[in-house]
């Protein structure tokens, strides 16, 4: 028959040698031989048992209750069968709570406002830290860029994307009425004008139509904003300064 020491025993199980002998003193698992000089040593009947009362601890079950279900009459095999469907509803709960985490994280990541970076990955070229610096200084003292500060600031990654998607739609729009023929003062480049305004004045800050007008004016002034039209289509920047010229006019005649 095969016999372990103590030592043997806690490197083989994974147990302190102490843990052994608290469970020898409560009876819970009491080495069955003895060596010649009276040193405790186990059998391969106690390592069972102790190999059950390890499984058992590990599920967090209390010594004496570890105690009356080893004291019960079942052998190895109920024991196991027990441990497996104890240890399989634990598995069960634990799967519930990692995705109840994951989903709390990807909550707790999709609340968090956008970074730089996630402006230059959304917006490419059309994202440069030089000109929001310069907008800045230009018109960080008016009450539209305080605005536009005061809600841009809190917005997700998931914000500036629905954000980037209807501005590519509104740009969509002008250049379908512009490839169709159809004349700035037409309907329907008045109509891509006031989604325009109504994407601004919703998303970053209030836009009245004369304001509106102003901002077309740039369009056309400023080398950048031109370009980033007339690479859209050739024209399309005389294109929307004209159609939102003629859509103020519209909304300024309606009273």
């Amino acid at each position: 028959m095969t016999t372990w020491t103590v030592g043997q025993v806690a490197e083989l199980v994974g147990v302190t040698v102490r843990t052994l002998h608290h469970y020898d003193e409560i009876g819970l698992v009491v080495p069955s031989e003895r060596s010649r000089a009276g040193y405790r040593l186990y059998t391969d009947r106690d390592l069972a048992r102790l190999q059950q009362v390890v499984v058992y601890r590990r599920l967090e079950m209390p010594l004496d209750q570890i105690a009356t279900l080893l004291g019960g009459g079942e052998d190895a095999a109920d024991h196991l069968r027990r441990q497996r469907a104890t240890v399989m509803t634990r598995l069960g709960e634990l799967r519930e709570l990692v995705t109840a985490i994951d989903r709390a994280l990807e909550r707790e990541m999709n609340d968090q406002p956008a970074t730089t970076e996630d402006l230059k990955e959304l917006f490419g070229d059309g994202f440069k830290d030089e000109y929001q610096q310069e907008a800045q200084e230009r018109w960080g003292e008016t009450d539209a860029w305080k605005q536009s500060q005061a809600r841009t600031q809190r917005y997700t990654k998931a914000d500036w994307q629905q954000v980037k998607q209807e501005a590519d739609e509104v740009n969509a729009a002008f250049v379908a009425a512009l490839t169709a023929g159809e004349p700035a003062a037409g309907e329907a480049a008045m109509d891509a004008a006031e989604a325009h305004r109504r994407h601004i004045d919703g998303r970053f800050y209030a836009l009245d139509h004369a304001f509106h007008r102003g901002l077309a004016d740039m369009y056309v002034a400023d080398p950048r904003f031109t370009k980033t039209y007339e690479d859209l289509a050739p024209g399309l920047a005389a294109y929307v300064h004209d159609a939102i010229h003629a859509n103020a006019d519209r909304h300024a005649a309606a009273g």
